[in-house]
């Protein structure tokens, strides 16, 4: 008898938490499931596939909720009042029609639970994983965004057209659309690398996260912005390729760069690119810490 009350006690201590996590599953498993089916698949609006590095995200995020789990249960149970009008908010967005405001539930749900349960402090020690969450949650931010990258389509059809007149093809351009061999190439708003954009800053931020390099505001500049510029020069010769295989006639080389897995494995080579950024970075500041002279002027660096 005393062997059952000692297993059944951890559920009876965590039930409130076990309800919780069940009530949530089935509300928003079909809802990540669609996500994730969406963006394997490719079955979801363009907008929406720019958010597939929820893929490695969520995860992430889940990683560093379980890591924290300790420190959870020793907060004080504290409700906040913030909490209740923020479960209604999301309660609001996930019977609305507008799907946008469906998947907002989610991040805005997960924020209402936690203040519900442990309140401000309880929302302090789970900041990162909400905010991982919440920059993954598929929105119309891309769509919002593409008025404006005009000058970086201008920018791409430029450079693209004067590296292939390099190699002795004749090539035009107008504002976006590049001229080869009679055959027209749009450079398009989403053709413009705000996919990969988004996905290489948002990986440099979880890189950031997880050497701790978030307290050092030169290692955090250093790697967002490097993250940046590898995203634009890996899509500018992303484009300078599809438009040599669209001109030259290499429809398959295309579609295999363009709509395939080529696509997909250049976007990890980027990616990839990102995570040796840091490390350099790591590795030039620990040169400055161990160099005697960098030594005296390292707290001003990194």
């Amino acid at each position: 008898m005393q062997a059952s009350l000692k297993v059944l006690y951890p559920v009876k201590r965590h039930s409130t938490e076990a309800a919780i996590a069940l009530l949530l599953a089935m509300l928003y498993v079909p809802l990540i499931w669609y996500w994730i089916d969406g963006w394997l698949n490719k079955s979801v609006s363009i907008e929406h596939e720019y958010f597939s590095y929820a893929l490695i995200g969520f995860p992430y995020a889940a990683w560093i909720a379980w890591q924290s789990r300790h420190q959870w249960r020793n907060l004080p149970s504290s409700g906040s009042f913030w909490g209740i009008s923020l479960l209604a908010l999301a309660a609001t967005f996930y019977l609305s029609p507008v799907q946008n405001l469906i998947n907002l539930s989610f991040p805005l749900m997960l924020g209402a639970v936690i203040l519900i349960l442990k309140g401000l402090s309880g929302l302090r020690l789970m900041r990162w994983p909400l905010l991982f969450v919440l920059l993954a949650t598929p929105t119309e931010l891309p769509y919002l965004i593409a008025p404006y990258l005009m000058p970086v389509q201008r920018l791409n059809a430029a450079i693209a057209a004067f590296l292939l007149t390099q190699i002795g093809m004749n090539v035009s351009v107008d504002q976006i659309y590049i001229l080869v061999n009679e055959r027209i190439v749009e450079v398009a708003p989403y053709c413009a690398g705000l996919k990969m954009l988004m996905t290489c800053l948002y990986v440099a931020l979880m890189m950031l996260h997880w050497t701790g390099n978030l307290r050092s505001r030169p290692k955090a500049f250093s790697l967002l912005a490097g993250a940046a510029l590898i995203s634009v020069v890996g899509n500018i010769v992303r484009n300078t390729l599809l438009t040599f295989f669209h001109g030259t006639g290499r429809t398959d080389w295309f579609e295999w760069l363009h709509a395939s897995w080529g696509g997909d494995v250049f976007s990890a080579l980027l990616l990839l690119s990102v995570v040796l950024l840091m490390n350099g970075i790591d590795r030039v500041a620990n040169s400055l810490t161990l160099s005697p002279a960098g030594s005296a002027g390292q707290d001003n660096f990194f």
